[in-house]
């Protein structure tokens, strides 16, 4: 259970606040990445939807050919939430919040430390982050950055998740080799689960929702269901504005039987895949 969500945490959840690092540094001579991007849209409104990760080593060169392309035309960013710049903003919890009931070893936002420790042994830094990297670029060309939910919202949802248990379901892709010290096979995990996001290999990501809503149908219901259900509604609003916006939100919510994408689906909102 651990494993699985220190996988849910990178895929899908809140991403510290992190110093940023340019998007061309480290990657001009890398390979062009193709993580999964998505579009929908009307007459006159372009929604496309980024799958992001939210540790990267910064050697892929995932900003440009089309997600590149489809960030300049949007005239708007909108992620998961806005974190504050300073990460003392983010460690003091604001007033009314009700510290977990659970130790912090394990509690969620202990287990999301734990995963970017173990991304970091890959070189994995919140700061090379797909999130991290469009707000920057977007405040620098004086794009308009918003969120799709608070940070309040988000810390309410953290403290609410189910202690980890001690059930031997841990997530694993799909060459991953358990290992007998845990930092190292979290390490491994997520350097494959970073692997298939820069190929834009969505079956990485539903393997984990899978062993996630098994192992705790409460976590993946508050982390995935509820939260890809509420921006779909947004995305269904939004779509009654004309222009064109830019959607990046974690890789997992785009994966799966009850993602975003199946969500816009049901409400008549079609999407393609355009990388």
């Amino acid at each position: 259970m651990m494993h699985l969500l220190a996988a849910a945490a990178l895929a899908a959840a809140m991403p510290s606040a992190a110093p940023f690092s340019s998007p061309v540094a480290g990657m001009t001579e890398a390979p062009t990445a193709e993580p999964a991007m998505f579009v929908v849209r009307d007459a006159d409104t372009t929604v496309y939807i980024f799958g992001t990760f939210h540790a990267l080593d910064g050697k892929s060169r995932w900003f440009s050919d089309h997600v590149k392309d489809a960030f300049e035309q949007s005239n708007e960013l909108v992620l998961e939430t806005l974190i504050p710049e300073q990460p003392t903003q983010v460690l003091s919890p604001s007033p009314g919040f009700k510290a977990p009931s659970v130790t912090p070893s394990a509690s969620f936002l202990a287990t999301t430390r734990m995963a970017i420790s173990a991304g970091r042994a890959q070189g994995m830094q919140v700061g090379n982050g797909a999130d991290m990297i469009l707000r920057h670029v977007a405040e620098a060309e004086g794009k308009t950055v918003e969120g799709l939910e608070t940070l309040q919202l988000q810390l309410d949802m953290f403290n609410r998740m189910p202690p980890a248990t001690a059930r031997p379901a841990s997530f694993s892709p799909p060459s991953a080799v358990a290992r007998p010290n845990t930092m190292e096979s979290l390490s491994k995990a997520m350097a494959e689960m970073q692997s298939a996001w820069i190929r834009g290999d969505q079956r990485v990501f539903v393997r984990m929702l899978d062993q996630l809503q098994d192992a705790s149908p409460d976590t993946y219901r508050m982390m995935f269901t509820e939260r890809n259900e509420r921006w779909a509604d947004w995305i269904r609003a939004r779509m009654q504005t004309p222009g064109t916006v830019f959607v990046a939100v974690g890789a997992g919510h785009l994966a799966g039987k009850d993602s975003l994408l199946v969500r816009l689906a049901e409400r008549g909102i079609s999407s393609q895949r355009v990388n």
